[in-house]
């Protein structure tokens, strides 16, 4: 029973793994008609995605001293944070056209490394964070370390590579 419900929950975070990018791919392609760009929405959502990576430190912190209680917590708070940036960052791109990078010379390179670094990367870490919680719901908690080792640095990069994107962005928003 217990293998047949692990068999299950891996086929959800596979496919959500594969659908959310997939989703997001196809909805960048869709603008709203008659609705005014979202442009107060970038500063919230790099902010979200510094509280992330506070927020994924902490928790690092509290399981570390032995508060497991306060480690989950913390997960699930950046876990919903993490749902919310991308709710955020779709309905931008849905109402908003694509922000060409201003930048010349060495910082154009830096900046386009970092935000391929960026997006290849949070694709990557969906199945890596559902993977390391569904371990720690079902109690697994060797593999939940095991696997938490890979998926927290991933995972604080994407966070912390996803304010550098946007300050680097910010001056060339209309």
């Amino acid at each position: 029973m217990i293998n047949a419900l692990h068999t299950r929950y891996k086929f959800v975070i596979w496919s959500l793994s594969i659908v959310i990018p997939v989703v997001v791919v196809i909805l960048f392609q869709v603008r709203i008609p008659d609705v005014a760009p979202l442009m107060f929405l970038p500063p919230i959502y790099a902010t979200i995605n510094g509280i992330t990576a506070l927020l994924l430190l902490l928790a690092v912190r509290q399981i570390r001293s032995g508060n497991r209680a306060a480690h989950e917590r913390l997960m699930k708070v950046a876990i919903l944070c993490s749902i919310a940036f991308l709710l955020m960052y779709v309905a931008y791109h849905m109402t908003s056209d694509p922000t060409p990078y201003g930048g010349e010379g060495f910082v154009k390179g830096l900046y386009y490394f970092i935000l391929i670094s960026h997006i290849l990367l949070s694709v990557t870490v969906i199945p890596l964070v559902l993977f390391t919680y569904h371990y720690a719901a079902i109690a697994a908690f060797d593999k939940h370390k095991k696997l938490a080792k890979i998926t927290f640095p991933i995972w604080l990069y994407v966070a912390v590579t996803g304010v550098i994107v946007y300050l680097m962005i910010a001056p060339y928003y209309a």
